[in-house]
């Protein structure tokens, strides 16, 4: 899916109009990147996986431009204390998880782990589908705006130990950026920002989307953190 006007079920609607201008290039992205330029990890041809979605959700904040994560409960089964954008699996629901399933999945599962009201979110844009091994989702990231905020916080501490936001500005400073060496020897991009190691599938498509939208900056990829074992 991208970028359109029209209006889904009376309740979900993808749109472009009125947005900021500093989210613009962002905007013009979504419709012209390929699977394979987000990641090498693209869902089953087979059409397996558990269907899910994440909310990539931006906003205006006190230092300018920012993104909300959460960081999971050290307690989990899957990927436990690690950064991530609020999401998760579909619910039956949710809807078509070919159409607008994701959408309503998105922004369900950010209120549900953050708080967060979803009628102040414009979801903009969808990137193409990805896939976790590790976990066997089948991720749709859903890109929205924060047009009107509204208080975030964990919502259930045995699923999220916290909610954050991190400024674009420290996403794209070279001091903050490494590349994250785990175990297995597979290495990708990460961030060192607000006391988090922001790592795998979320590092990577923050990755991706600071290239597309030509925000990157020269960064040292020879810096290298090592995951710990239990990652």
């Amino acid at each position: 899916m991208t970028r359109t006007h029209e209006t889904y079920d009376g309740d979900v609607v993808v749109s472009g109009h009125g947005l900021p201008e500093w989210l613009r290039p962002v905007e013009r992205s979504v419709g012209t990147i390929a699977p394979e330029q987000l990641s090498r990890f693209l869902p089953p041809e087979s059409g397996g996986g558990r269907q899910s979605a994440v909310l990539i959700l931006f906003g205006d904040g006190a230092r300018g431009p920012e993104l909300l994560l959460m960081e999971r409960a050290s307690s989990l089964r899957s990927h436990a204390g690690q950064p991530s954008f609020p999401g998760g699996a579909l619910d039956p629901e949710d809807g078509d998880p070919a159409t607008t399933g994701p959408l309503r999945a998105a922004l369900r599962e950010a209120e549900e782990e953050t708080g967060l009201d979803p009628s102040g979110v414009q979801v903009f844009g969808v990137l193409p589908r990805l896939y976790i091994p590790v976990s066997g989702f089948v991720v749709t990231p859903v890109l929205g705006w924060w047009r009107e905020r509204s208080p975030v916080a964990a919502v259930d501490p045995a699923e999220t130990a916290r909610v954050f936001t991190v400024p674009v500005a420290d996403l794209t400073d070279p001091a903050n950026r490494a590349t994250s060496v785990h175990p297995s020897g597979h290495l990708g991009p990460a961030f060192l920002v607000e006391s988090a190691l922001v790592w795998g599938f979320t590092a990577g498509v923050i990755d991706r989307i600071l290239h597309f939208a030509g925000w990157e900056r020269p960064w040292d990829r020879a810096k290298q953190v090592p995951l710990d074992w239990r990652t």
